[in-house]
Formats: structure tokens, C-alpha cells, sequence
């Protein structure tokens, strides 16, 4: 607390202090037979006056340690436990707000204890259900000559929906603890995104889509696991939002700062007031809503937080009607040296 607001806390005081001084001047001035009158009681207000503001000063100064308190722990969320109590008042204020804190303290442990359940039971879950899923992709297989084409298309693509969106739980509940599942090490980019394209030839192959890759490789030093689950959301996303016969371009080019990796498609773009928005959240954007496709809004979000964990820059250009480009940039480690 300043001494300003301590002062502005204080005016009942003062007003008590105008009042006392106002019955003085009226009690003295009602005695017969003084001499100098104003001149006693200018002095006598001004000597009070200065008695006041000393006290008043003294008393600031005598609690300013339990003011300093009560701000921190204003600043802290209710981090901290008081010890600064001097008068009654203060030591029950003191012992409301330690309770508080004692409070906050047990619901976060039990909070965090939450959290840490529901997440352990997540990773089970996750892993557990990709039995039953490989299980059904191969059995799906093993009847592919006994069911109609298109029926075993349908089924095929709805397998590959449920095992994308397990893969972006999975990659979601590992967000926080990111520093424990990663190792960085030199790795091709093409190794990189080839699997990743492969794994998308079925919408490729339904949607006659055309794909070109660059020839040109790079090395970039990164996590090839992440990278590869940001990749296909980025490419995921360029195919569902691209129409039949149009074509994808996936480019990688060395510059002077560092590689980059982009997904280029010929979709419907994005519009201006959704670019700010992309990333964030749960945000579909007019696209996602009305895409016959059902859009989570996880898919950018968590590319781009797995990309800042990275050191990765990711950034999109689009132009509505004509197609969208996503960008992965790896700075050199040079790169990162110099601007330490």
C-alpha cells in the first residue's frame, strides 16, 4: 500500500481531528478575557497538526512490512502465508487469509492429482485402443475381395479418421511433458514426409489429387517423430480443404537462415478474417463449418504449440479461391549462435 492510499484511508481520522480542533476554537473563543487570541489557536492547530501527521507516519511505517505482505500475496495468487500480523486486527485478517491459502493449496494438490489420473488413464486408453484398431485394419483386409470397392473404401477411410484423431489425443496429452518424449538428432526431411505421404495415398488416389515433391532434400536438426505428426496435419489439412483434380505441392528449400518445409495446395484458401485465428484452439473457421468433413480445430493448434517446443517457425499464406501455403522453417543452429 503507498502511503497516498494509507493517507486516503485515514480521512474518517482527519475529519475526526477537524471536528475536535472546531469544538477547541469554539471553547476557547467562548472564554472571556483572552488576549491573542488567533494567534494561540493558529499555533495550537498547527502544533496538533504536525502531532498528527507524525503518529499517522509512525504508524504507516509500522505496518508497512504487513502492507508489503498483503500486496505480494495479491501478486502471487494466494502463494504465501502471512507472518507479519502486529495488532489484533491484523492477526485475524492474517489467520482468514492463511486459511485461504491453506485451502488453495489442497484443492490445487488435489487438482494437479486429478489431472495426473486423468491423463495416466488417457496414455492407457490410447494405447489399449490401438489393438482393437490394428485388429480391424486387418481384418478389414482379410474380407477386401468379399465386400463391394466402394464399401471397403468407406470403411478403410472412417479406420484412418479414428486412428488420426487417437494419434492427435495421444500428441495433445504429451504437450506438457514434451521435455521427456523427444530426441533431437540429424534427420532428412524427405524421410520425413515420404511415410507421411504414403500414409495419405487412399484420399489422394478417392480425391484424384496430384502430388509433387521437391528433389531437393535437406538435413535440419529436429525431433523426426513431432515433425512427422506436424507434417500430417498440415498435409491433412491441404487435402481435405483441396478439390478433386487439383494438386498439392510439397516443397523444401535451403536458405540462407535456414530450411524450409511447405505444404502448398490449390483449395478453397482461407479467408482474411479467419488467418489471425487459425491456430488457435478449437477455431474451425468458416471452412471448417462448412466443409462436408467434420474439422476438431486441434489440428493447427497443436502443430503450432509442438512447433514452438521445437524451435520450429510456422506460418500460412493464403488467397481465397486459389489455395493455401504452410510453412515449417528450421533455423540453422549457426543461425541461433549469432543471436545469443
Amino acid at each position: 500500500m503507498t502511503i497516498k492510499n494509507f493517507l486516503k484511508d485515514k480521512l474518517f481520522l482527519f475529519f475526526g481531528w477537524l471536528v475536535l480542533s472546531g469544538l477547541m476554537v469554539f471553547m476557547i473563543w467562548l472564554t472571556p478575557d483572552l488576549s491573542h487570541f488567533m494567534d494561540n489557536v493558529a499555533y495550537l492547530l498547527l502544533l496538533q497538526f504536525f502531532f498528527l501527521l507524525l503518529f499517522i507516519g509512525l504508524d504507516y511505517y509500522r505496518k508497512r512490512e504487513w502492507y508489503q505482505q498483503l500486496q505480494l500475496q495479491e501478486e502471487n495468487h494466494l502463494q504465501q502465508y502471512l507472518d507479519q500480523a502486529d495488532s489484533e486486527e491484523e492477526k485475524l485478517v492474517q489467520m482468514y487469509i492463511n486459511q485461504q491459502v491453506q485451502d488453495h493449496h489442497q484443492m490445487m494438490q488435489q487438482v494437479i492429482s486429478n489431472q495426473k489420473d486423468q491423463k495416466d488413464y488417457v496414455d492407457s486408453w490410447i494405447h489399449e485402443i490401438k489393438v482393437p484398431l490394428a485388429a480391424v485394419d486387418l481384418i478389414l483386409h482379410s474380407i477386401e475381395y468379399d465386400i463391394e470397392d466402394e464399401k471397403f473404401i468407406l470403411l478403410q477411410n472412417e479406420l484412418q479418421k479414428i486412428d488420426e484423431y487417437v494419434e492427435q489425443v495421444l500428441y495433445y496429452s504429451r504437450l506438457d511433458e514434451f521435455v521427456n518424449d523427444y530426441m533431437i538428432q540429424e534427420v532428412s526431411l524427405k524421410k520425413i514426409v515420404q511415410p507421411v505421404i504414403k500414409s495419405q495415398a487412399n484420399y489422394f488416389i478417392q480425391k484424384n489429387l496430384k502430388m509433387s515433391l521437391s528433389e531437393e532434400d535437406a538435413q535440419v536438426l529436429t525431433d523426426e517423430k513431432w515433425v512427422a505428426f506436424i507434417f500430417r496435419q498440415l498435409l491433412s489439412n491441404a487435402i481435405k480443404y483441396t478439390p478433386d483434380g487439383k494438386e498439392i505441392h510439397v516443397g523444401i528449400e535451403k536458405q540462407s537462415k535456414g530450411i524450409s518445409l511447405s505444404v502448398t495446395d490449390e483449395g478453397v484458401g482461407i479467408p482474411a478474417e479467419d488467418m489471425g485465428r487459425i491456430f488457435d484452439k478449437g477455431f474451425t473457421g468458416e471452412n471448417g463449418r462448412l466443409t462436408e468433413q467434420h474439422a476438431t480445430g486441434l489440428g493447427l493448434y497443436l502443430a503450432k504449440k509442438l512447433a514452438e517446443k521445437l524451435g520450429v517457425d510456422i506460418a500460412a499464406s493464403s488467397e481465397p479461391g486459389q489455395g493455401t501455403t504452410m510453412t515449417l522453417f528450421f533455423p540453422q543452429l549457426s543461425y541461433y549462435q549469432e543471436n545469443r
